[in-house]
């Protein structure tokens, strides 16, 4: 296993150097290795947050059938399965593609934390880190903020673009989070789902505070990482639409639970919005 894990991170310290051999900034190899790892692991995105999306929709039937069934613990399982089934939803979909995707994200955390353990000494990356040849946009990559505030003052002008770097990666994470949270969320939803909620905005703000500890080529990667995240999912719109486009013109279900729970067959299934077409399409003829 631990092999896999240094070879994983070897891999990634070489296409670091490969960049860094095009174009010898290793800011800009650094914003390229992470849009090429961010490319890979696309797939894995998209089934991650239909998934997850999916799940997000059908919590209002959820509740429906815990009030329904707080006192029948095994008919509420079998009623939410068979939910779960109707409704094309796999919970599993919405950790196993992020399961897949954390350890490449955590080696290349530590291939820019500590670049000189996992770069050939003889590359033209190698000798430009034993220089410490690591400047980018007028930062040296291997400086944190704290460091640079600490001995040049939190308003000089040799701070301020590790600051700036800091703020945007603060954000482009609530840019993200805001995305990712759908409008009519805060409705229909348990305490558990609202304090994970709670979690989930203070994250960017909590990354901003570690990242002025952080050295500035990690950070970097942060604020790409984020930037690009954040257009992966207005791609993902466009692909799928907007959470709660379709329930514009949706025929609200009526006041009785099981009618409520039966009501969603029509509504939004997991995939694009031709596949969720072609379903509802199937359902009507049926």
């Amino acid at each position: 296993m631990s092999g896999l894990w240094n070879g994983l991170q070897s891999l990634l310290g070489t296409i670091l150097a490969f960049f860094y051999d095009l174009i010898p900034n290793y800011g800009i190899a650094i914003v390229l290795l992470t849009i090429v790892v961010n490319f890979v692991v696309f797939p894995l995105t998209l089934k991650q947050t239909r998934s997850t999306r999916a799940m997000q929709e059908i919590q209002p039937d959820v509740e429906r059938l815990r009030k329904k069934h707080k006192d029948e613990p095994d008919v509420l399982n079998q009623e939410i399965m068979a939910l779960y089934r109707e409704r094309g939803v796999n919970p599993a979909g919405c950790f196993l593609p992020l399961l897949v995707q954390m350890p490449i994200w955590f080696a290349l955390f530590r291939v820019l934390r500590e670049p000189m353990a996992h770069i050939a000494d003889d590359s033209a990356l190698g000798v430009a880190l034993e220089l410490g040849s690591l400047t980018f946009l007028g930062m040296d990559l291997a400086l944190t903020p704290g460091d640079v505030v600490s001995a040049s003052g939190l308003f000089s002008l040799t701070a301020l673009p590790y600051l700036f770097l800091v703020g945007f990666v603060v954000l482009t994470g609530l840019m993200q989070q805001r995305l990712i949270t759908p409008p009519n969320q805060a409705q229909n939803q348990n305490a558990q789902a609202a304090t994970a909620q709670k979690i989930t905005k203070v994250l960017p703000l909590f990354f901003g505070v570690i990242s002025y500890f952080w050295p500035a080529g990690l950070n970097l990667y942060f604020a790409t990482s984020n930037t690009f995240r954040t257009g992966q999912q207005l791609l993902i719109f466009k692909i799928d639409g907007r959470p709660g486009d379709e329930k514009k013109g949706a025929v609200e279900p009526d006041d009785d639970p099981e009618q409520a729970v039966d009501a969603p067959k029509l509504s939004r299934h997991q995939g694009s919005r031709k596949k969720r077409g072609r379903r509802r399409r199937g359902l009507a003829s049926g």
